[in-house]
């Protein structure tokens, strides 16, 4: 979904992927290297209050934009320019078939009457665009769009807090569209680079668990979970008597006592191992598939050390961590071992740093 392209093109100039998550501002931002080639320049996470953004909705829009502009600072950069995304449950998104030879007017026109039947707002209320993404599979006259389309407060929640923040949003993307943007350059890294396989993409954030398993790039089948990180921070709330904010804040800098890797996070692993396994049981019986090739671990609890041993363990599936960044190179100021441990929660931002070499 772009919010204004026409004045310019983000090829032309710097852009900032930002990923506002329940739990965390994410900022990621990538230069060309030639040759197809990128170099990490920069990038930060920065802790959210809790509850500033509930359910994929911004919730308390000074704190979370008060966290994009501390990002923002934190990243030491001169770019303003921004691309956001929007969470999958806030668009709704249609394959339709058209006729090849539209010009682009007549295409909106034909996208506008569509889009009427498949949104339950009046068009009026809906921020609506759309994409070609090839010929049609059953005529070579015709072609398939992509239409999406989400609430303009949905979309507008997210622009103003950037423009809070003294940023410029310039693309508004869907969560698990630039996710498997990232996916792509995480899929180089498998075997005969996933060609032909079947592989389960599987993001753990703070408190959904989102399954997408994809062959050949495309997605065939997609599915929610109620679980995630926050599970694990009001465990060690429990236990040892912290507030929520403490709790969070032990848990990344792992201040925790000795008891807290057997007693509660081997426990948290083994129960996320279940719903990766449980989330895979859903998809067998509801395709015609009877394996997975392999498993991709992204978000926030991938970063827990060994989770894709246990996960793999229950699976009996080869499962790796998402790490977008494993080919590129890095600028000076970037730590590469902490880019490698943050590297799974940073998909969405990292996918939405690469609009910036769009055609």
């Amino acid at each position: 979904m772009q919010i204004d392209l026409s004045i310019f093109n983000p090829k032309a100039r710097p852009l900032l992927g930002l990923d506002i998550s329940a739990s965390s501002v994410k900022m990621v931002e990538l230069a060309d290297t030639g040759k197809g080639g990128y170099r990490v320049e920069r990038y930060c996470i920065e802790t959210l209050p809790r509850d500033a953004v509930v359910d994929g909705n911004i919730t308390n829009l000074e704190a979370t934009a008060e966290a994009v502009q501390r990002a923002w600072k934190r990243l030491g950069t001169s770019t303003k320019y921004v691309a956001l995304a929007l969470p999958a449950a806030a668009v709704i998104s249609k394959k339709i078939i058209l006729p090849g030879n539209l010009r682009e007017q007549e295409m909106e026109v034909q996208v506008e009457s569509e889009a009427n039947q498949y949104i339950p707002f009046a068009l009026e209320e809906v921020n609506l665009d759309f994409q070609v993404i090839g010929q049609a599979p059953s005529s070579p006259d015709e072609v398939e769009v992509l239409i999406a389309a989400s609430r303009k407060e949905k979309v507008e929640d997210r622009v103003a807090c950037a423009m809070a923040a003294g940023l410029k949003p310039i693309v508004m993307d869907v969560e698990s569209y630039a996710a498997q943007a990232a996916f792509q350059l995480v899929e180089k890294q498998l075997p005969d680079e996933g060609h032909d396989q079947v592989i389960a993409l599987i993001d753990v954030g703070a408190n959904v668990m989102n399954v997408t398993v994809l062959k050949n790039d495309v997605p065939v089948y997609a599915r929610e979970q109620a679980f995630g990180g926050s599970q694990l921070t009001q465990d060690i709330v429990r236990a040892y008597g912290m507030s929520p904010e403490e709790a969070e804040n032990a848990k990344r800098s792992g201040s925790l006592p000795e008891n807290y890797e057997g007693e509660i996070l081997r426990p948290f692993m083994d129960a996320l191992a279940m719903e990766v396994s449980r989330a895979l049981q859903f998809f067998f019986t509801s395709t015609q598939y009877n394996l997975v090739n392999h498993i991709v671990l992204s978000g926030g609890c991938a970063t827990i050390p060994g989770i894709d041993e246990v996960v793999a363990g229950r699976t009996q599936i080869d499962t790796v961590i998402a790490n977008p960044f494993a080919g590129m190179a890095t600028f000076a100021r970037v730590n590469p071992k902490k880019l490698i441990a943050d590297a799974p929660s940073l998909m969405v931002a990292c996918g939405l740093a690469l609009r910036r070499f769009d055609q």
